[in-house]
C-alpha cells in the first residue's frame, strides 16, 4: 500500500459507520462536525463572530480534523502492513498442471480442479499442486517459499506436503485432502485478513473503558453549559467542544486499533501465522509453558561424548576407526566424531583413505562408512549391524544398553567381521535455552518438559535447563493430562506439538502452536502456525503478547497522565474570569484563547509522535508484575504529565512569536 493509499484510507475512515467502533473518536468527529458549523454560522450558536474569534474557530476545527485524521492514519499505517503480508502470501500460491491418477491411469489437470480425495502422482523438479499427504514414495521437498528456509525436508509416507513448494529427489505420490480455497496458503491469507478487523477481548474491555470515561465527561461538559446557563454567564460552545476533547482520552483512542492490528503483524514478521488476535493477547498471560525436550531444550542434534574400547581393543584405534569412517560424513553427528576424535589427537592423512568407498547412510542398510574391496569400517545402529554384518558381541550390548539407560545414544564400529568398540552421542542444551528459561521465570511463568527419555536423562536436562518440572517416559496423552491439569489450577497454558496425537492438548491449551511441518490435525487444532517450524519461537510469541500487553497499557497510562496536564491548561483558560481558579494555572498562561489552542494542538500532534511506538512497541524486559508497574507509572504515568506541560508551553511561546493573539 503506497502513501496515497494510506492516506485515502485514512479519509475513508471518517465514515461514521466506521468511527463508530471508536467511541472516543466518534465524539471527536462529531465535535468537528459541530465545529464547522460553528465556524460558519457562530451567531446560530450565539458565540462571539469578531475577527479573533473567528480565527479560533477555524483553527479548533482543523485541529479536530487533524486529530481524527491522523487517529485514521495510524490504523491505515498498520492494515497497510497486514495488506503486504497479505501480497507476499498470494505471490506464494502458483497454478501447476498436475498428474491426477485414475483408474492406474494418469491424467493431466490443472491443479485449481483438484478436489479432496484425488490422488495425484509428483515427480522430481515438479510443484506439488495441492496440500495433502505422502501416500507412497519418499523424497526432498524445497518449502522456501513457505518456511524461508532453503535446505529441502525428507518427506515419507504420512508426513504432510504443502501446495506451491517443489519435490527436489525422487518421486511420491499425494492425496490431496483440501478443496479449492481451502489449502494451508488461503488459510493464511484468510487469517491476515481477518486478523485486521478482529479487536481482542483486552482491547474490547478498554475500549469499554474508554466509552465510559467519555460519557462521564460529555456529562460532565453538558452540566457545565447548563450551569453557566443558569448562572447567567453565557458560554461559548467551541470552547466547550475543546474542553470535551481535552478531557477524553483521545490519544489512546486514536491509537488503540493500531495496536491491536500491530500485533497481528508483529507475529507474522516471526513467521508465524496467528488464526486470531486473542491467542497473541492470551500469549501475555501465559502462567504454564508446556516444552518438548527435543529440538525445543536440547538441539535434537546428537554429538558424539566418548569413544568405549571393545575388550582388547585399545580407545585411539577406536576413536581412528570412527574418524576414517565419518571423514565424508556431512550429517550433524558425522562431524561431531570426526571433531571428538581430533580433539584427542587421532588423524589420518588423504593418503590412508584415497582408495576407499564412502558409503552413506540409508534406511535400508542403517549404516554408514567406508569400504575398499573386502575391508570395511562401519558405524551404525547395534541391530543394523549385528543383521546386516552377521555380528554377536555380548560386551558391546552391554555398552550400548548403558549408553541407552544415561539418555545417549550408542553407535558401534565395526571393521572386517569384529565390533572395534561403540560411540556415545548425547544431546545438547540449545545455545542461550538456559537463559530464556530465566527470563520466563522472571515472568512467575512455570515451565514443564516433556521427553520420551528415562527419568535419569530427563531430571538431567531438567536441571540443566533450570526446568520447574517433567514428565519422563511421555506419551502423548500425557500432554493432554498435563494441560487440563493446569486448567484446572485456573492458570493459562501454552504448548506446542506437530503430532495429530498432539492434537487434543492443542485445542484444549490458550497458545497452541503448530508446526508447519506438523500434520493436519495439529494444525487444525493450534491457533497458531509455525512456517520455520521452530519449537523455540513458542516463547518469542509469549515475550511478545507480554510487549503487546504492556504497550496498551503504557499508552493508556501515558494519555491519561496527558489529559491530567491539559485541564490544569484549559480549565484556567476557559475560567479566567473566576481568580480562585488562578492555582490551577501553573505555566502562567496569560492568554486564554492561545492557551487552549495550545493545549488542542499537542492533543493533535501527540498522536502523530506516539504512532512509531504503537507500531513498533514498549521496548520491554522480562520482569515481575511489580517492577513493569513501577516502570510503568514512572516513564509513562510521571512523564505523561510532565512532557505535556513542557510541550504545551513551547507551543504557547511558538505561537505568541508568530505574532497570534487571540
Amino acid at each position: 500500500m503506497n502513501i496515497r493509499e494510506i492516506v485515502i484510507n485514512s479519509l475513508k475512515g471518517f465514515d461514521p459507520r466506521n468511527e463508530i467502533k471508536n467511541p472516543v473518536m466518534f465524539i471527536t468527529e462529531i465535535a468537528f462536525v459541530l465545529s464547522i458549523f460553528i465556524a460558519a454560522f457562530p451567531s446560530s450558536f450565539n458565540v462571539p463572530s469578531s475577527g479573533v474569534y473567528m480565527d479560533f474557530y477555524i483553527s479548533v476545527t482543523v485541529l479536530l480534523f487533524l486529530t481524527v485524521f491522523f487517529s485514521n492514519l495510524s490504523t491505515s499505517l498498520s492494515e497497510s502492513q497486514s495488506k503486504a503480508i497479505t501480497e507476499s502470501l498470494e505471490k506464494m500460491k502458483v497454478s501447476t498442471k498436475a498428474n491426477l491418477l485414475n483408474d492406474g491411469k494418469i491424467e493431466i489437470v490443472e491443479s485449481d480442479k483438484l478436489r479432496k480425495g484425488d490422488i495425484v502422482l509428483v515427480r522430481k523438479n515438479e510443484i506439488i499442486p495441492a496440500d495433502g499427504e505422502v501416500i507412497k514414495g519418499s523424497g526432498y521437498v524445497n518449502e522456501s517459499n513457505i518456511t524461508g528456509e532453503s535446505r529441502p525436508v525428507l518427506k515419507l509416507v504420512g508426513d504432510s506436503v504443502t501446495g506451491s513448494t517443489m519435490l527436489v529427489t525422487d518421486e511420491i505420490t499425494v492425496r490431496v485432502n483440501v478443496n479449492p480455497g481451502e489449502s494451508f496458503i488461503d488459510s493464511m491469507i484468510n487469517m491476515v485478513k481477518n486478523s485486521v478487523r478482529e479487536r481482542t477481548p483486552n482491547e474490547i474491555a478498554l475500549s469499554i473503558f474508554l466509552s465510559g470515561v467519555t460519557l462521564i465527561f460529555l456529562i460532565v461538559v453538558a452540566s457545565i453549559f447548563s450551569i453557566s446557563n443558569y448562572s447567567g454567564v453565557r458560554p461559548n460552545i467551541d470552547i466547550l467542544i475543546v474542553l470535551l476533547i481535552a478531557l477524553i482520552p483521545t490519544t489512546i483512542g486514536g491509537l488503540l486499533p493500531a495496536i491491536g492490528i500491530a500485533a497481528i503483524n508483529k507475529v507474522s514478521q516471526y513467521n508465524i501465522i496467528a488464526k486470531s488476535g486473542k491467542a497473541v493477547e492470551n500469549a501475555g498471560d501465559i502462567d504454564t509453558i508446556i516444552l518438548d525436550k527435543t529440538g525445543t531444550i536440547t538441539m535434537g542434534e546428537r554429538e558424539a561424548v566418548k569413544f568405549y574400547p571393545n575388550m582388547n581393543v585399545d580407545e585411539r584405534d577406536v576413536a581412528r576407526a570412527a574418524l576414517m569412517s565419518s571423514l565424508n560424513d556431512e550429517t550433524i553427528e558425522g562431524i561431531s566424531i570426526v571433531r571428538l576424535a581430533r580433539s584427542e589427537n587421532i588423524d589420518v592423512n588423504d593418503d590412508e583413505i584415497k582408495d576407499y568407498e564412502f558409503i552413506p547412510f540409508s534406511s535400508e542398510t542403517g549404516f554408514s562408512g567406508i569400504r575398499k574391496g573386502d575391508h570395511y569400517i562401519y558405524k551404525g545402529s547395534l541391530r543394523s549391524l549385528s543383521e546386516k554384518l552377521n555380528l554377536q558381541d555380548q560386551y558391546i550390548n552391554g555398552i550400548c544398553k548403558q549408553i541407552s539407560l544415561k539418555g545417549g545414544t550408542a553407535i558401534p564400529v565395526a571393521s572386517d567381521g569384529k565390533f572395534l568398540g561403540v560411540i556415545e552421542l548425547n544431546d545438547i542444551l540449545k545455545p542461550g535455552i538456559k537463559d530464556r528459561i530465566n527470563d520466563l521465570h522472571k515472568m512467575n511463568i512455570e515451565t514443564v518438559m516433556l521427553t520420551g527419555d528415562d527419568e535419569v536423562t530427563a531430571a538431567y536436562f531438567a536441571r540443566e535447563a533450570g526446568i520447574d518440572d517433567f514428565i519422563a517416559n511421555s506419551k502423548p496423552q500425557d500432554k493432554y493430562n498435563r494441560v487440563v491439569m493446569e486448567k484446572e489450577r485456573e492458570r493459562m497454558v501454552a504448548m506446542i506439538g506437530d503430532g495429530t496425537n498432539d492434537a487434543p492438548a492443542l485445542s484444549k491449551a490458550d497458545v497452541a502452536m503448530a508446526m508447519n511441518t506438523g500434520t493436519q490435525a495439529a494444525k487444525d487444532a493450534a491457533n497458531m502456525i509455525d512456517l520455520d517450524s521452530t519449537p523455540t519461537k513458542l516463547i518469542d510469541v509469549i515475550f511478545l503478547g507480554k510487549q503487546i500487553l504492556i504497550t496498551r497499557g503504557s499508552l493508556t497510562t501515558f494519555s491519561i497522565a496527558n489529559d491530567i496536564s491539559k485541564y490544569f491548561v484549559i480549565i484556567p483558560a476557559m475560567f479566567y474570569m473566576f481568580p480562585e481558579l488562578g492555582f490551577l494555572n501553573i505555566l502562567d498562561l496569560t492568554d486564554p484563547l492561545r492557551a487552549i489552542t495550545a493545549a488542542l494542538i499537542f492533543n493533535t500532534i501527540i498522536i502523530v509522535i506516539l504512532v512509531p511506538l504503537a507500531l513498533r512497541g514498549v521496548k520491554y524486559s522480562p520482569s515481575s508484575a511489580s517492577d513493569l508497574l513501577k516502570r510503568n507509572i514512572i516513564i509513562y504515568g510521571f512523564g505523561g504529565i510532565v512532557f505535556p506541560f513542557i510541550v504545551i508551553y513551547i507551543i504557547y511561546l511558538l505561537l505568541s512569536l508568530g505574532g497570534i493573539a487571540w
